[in-house]
């Protein structure tokens, strides 16, 4: 039975890290780019330089 009640408080603690570290993201504005995503597949891709491919 301690065993279970130990592994529960660490899954707890690895979910609240976790969630501390994605709330901490959004404060940070990691997620804030809203315009590049769906205009990016209209984009070409930048031609490469690198003669290997030939």
């Amino acid at each position: 039975m301690g065993v279970i009640v130990l592994l529960l408080i660490a899954s707890i603690a690895v979910a609240a890290l976790f969630l501390g570290g994605f709330i901490w993201s959004v404060k940070n504005g990691q997620y804030d780019d809203e315009f590049s995503p769906p205009v990016r597949i209209l984009f070409d891709d930048k031609p490469s330089n690198d003669k290997s491919d030939k």
